[in-house]
């Protein structure tokens, strides 16, 4: 596979694995409404940023949207957006690094670009991603007009790379019915089927398809008379003549001859509407709906420059998430894909390292919870609720040694250890030793007076004790669990060779707690 050479590449590579793991410090008076909905923002550099996610959120990322810097040289008023090739290679190539490896299994990742950098990325993120995992470019129609002022030609479009982490396992991908078409088309109601709601007529007879001679036979009415098709039927004969008789064929006359129509329901016999597939052009949703909304937010002084408008974030996750999923912007810029995320019911982080983290995110996210109607409220039907904690980044997790600071809380080295062990993130609540099982191997903390022993070094020793208690907690989760053990702790008083008769591993905290690189 090609890959692309550029002057800082080899160091650029490696940048994703010397970026320290930082703690996360939430800062309560700029979190806002119900603080346990599973929502975050966070401000601070957004290399670093997803780093500090990693051992917390690695692999559960359904969807992620970012719009990088696209290295235009316009005077954006909040972004540095005058990088050299070079400069924002390096940028983007350890961020995409990391974006990968919270992206679940059957997720998504969807990059906004135009073609200052778009091919340039698109060489990238096959080699990050895969070539073979990328699904498609759409073509986002940005504006409506303008262009008095261009040279050569009127640019109305943007580029959105859209990769799969693994195309065998992404399913997929469906938007509801447009409401445009379901107004002008779907006009007609039965009784008889009224659960399924309103239908539209569509011809039963195709010349479209191959020719099949199974579908070419006569619809007989009840008087006798045949209606034949000019080539063929769309359906078999057993599904046509159940139609005819469940009243779901329309007989009537066109230039003399009669033609057969079916009743195509907006609900399908289970309830679910007709549901249609994502196009590779998306139109309806423009810069000038973003900077609007922006504006009735902010005020034509404070606007953010250029945000993108909350219906083309709503087309996205659409396509690609379910309410409940988790979903990741670390270039949120105004705020939108979170607003958007909120109104949806999807769970959302969002990363932003300017100040409009705080002017512009915070703000918009306040207004959401209360209820706000611009942007896609009245389509989604949004009226208010939900929360989110804000954070900002701490000190490193580790110290210039790799070595675990001695003031971390409990879950937070429980989740770096088992990030360390697994490449898993840490599911765990804290109340307890033992971190988890994981193939085939249990794994436990002893650390910060975890067994209720508040003592300087109680509990954190590993003693027959403590042992006996770890394995209570392993049979309370898997009582037929037969698999070795590794134990972190302050130290050990047993012999190596008991250690090994119980099939156990000593490592000590701090100096055996390693960053994964």
């Amino acid at each position: 596979m090609p890959i692309l050479h550029w002057l800082t590449r080899d160091e650029d590579i490696g940048a994703a694995a010397r970026v320290p793991y930082r703690l996360l410090d939430e800062v309560p008076d700029l979190s806002a409404g119900d603080l346990e909905s599973g929502n975050i923002l966070m401000q601070g550099d957004n290399l670093e940023a997803l780093k500090a996610l990693l051992p917390f959120y690695a692999g559960r990322m359904k969807c992620i949207y970012i719009d990088p810097p696209y290295n235009t040289r316009s005077a954006f008023e909040h972004y540095d957006d005058n990088l050299e090739h070079t400069k924002w290679l390096a940028m983007m190539w350890p961020r995409l690094e990391l974006l990968r490896e919270l992206l679940a299994e059957d997720g998504s990742i969807w990059v906004s670009i135009d073609d200052n950098e778009a091919h340039y990325l698109k060489v990238i993120m096959d080699e990050v991603f895969g070539r073979a995992n990328f699904l498609t470019s759409f073509i986002w129609k940005k504006s409506y007009g303008g262009g008095a002022k261009a040279k050569w030609f009127v640019g109305l479009h943007e580029e959105i790379l859209c990769y799969t982490k693994d195309i065998n396992t992404f399913p997929d991908m469906f938007l509801p019915p447009d409401p445009d078409i379901v107004k002008k088309y779907y006009k007609y109601r039965d009784d008889k089927f009224s659960e399924r709601g309103p239908y539209r007529l569509q011809p039963l007879a195709t010349t479209s398809m191959d020719d099949r001679p199974n579908l070419r036979y006569p619809i007989i009415l009840d008087n006798g008379e045949e209606i034949w098709p000019e080539k063929q039927w769309q359906w078999s004969k057993e599904r046509s003549y159940k139609a005819l008789a469940d009243g779901e064929l329309v007989i009537s006359r066109r230039k003399g001859n009669k033609t057969v129509s079916y009743k195509q329901y907006l609900k399908d016999e289970k309830g679910q509407e007709r549901k249609r597939k994502p196009q590779t052009i998306i139109e309806g949703h423009y810069t000038q709906h973003g900077t609007y909304q922006s504006m009735d937010m902010f005020g034509l002084q404070d606007k953010f420059a250029f945000p993108k408008p909350e219906g083309l974030i709503e087309y996205i996750f659409e396509a690609a998430t379910n309410s409940g999923d988790l979903v990741l912007d670390s270039f949120l810029g105004s705020g939108t894909t979170a607003a958007v995320a909120h109104k949806m019911e999807r769970r959302y982080i969002g990363i932003e390292m300017g100040e409009h983290a705080v002017t512009h995110c915070v703000p918009r996210l306040r207004k959401v919870i209360e209820g706000e109607q611009g942007g896609i409220s009245k389509n989604v039907g949004w009226q208010g609720g939900g929360g989110f904690r804000f954070y900002r980044l701490g000190p490193p997790v580790f110290d210039e040694d790799g070595q675990i600071r001695r003031d971390v809380r409990f879950p937070v080295l429980a989740a770096h250890v088992w990030f360390s062990e697994t490449d898993r993130p840490w599911n765990g609540n804290g109340t307890s030793p033992l971190l988890g099982l994981h193939d085939g191997r249990a794994y436990a903390l002893l650390y910060n007076g975890i067994l209720g022993d508040k003592r300087p070094g109680g509990g954190n020793v590993l003693t027959r004790a403590t042992l006996d208690e770890v394995r209570r907690e392993i049979a309370n989760e898997q009582p037929d669990f037969d698999g070795p053990l590794t134990v972190y702790g302050e130290q050990s008083r047993l012999t190596q060779p008991t250690l090994d008769r119980e099939r156990t591993v000593f490592k000590q905290t701090p100096y055996d707690v390693k960053a994964r690189k």
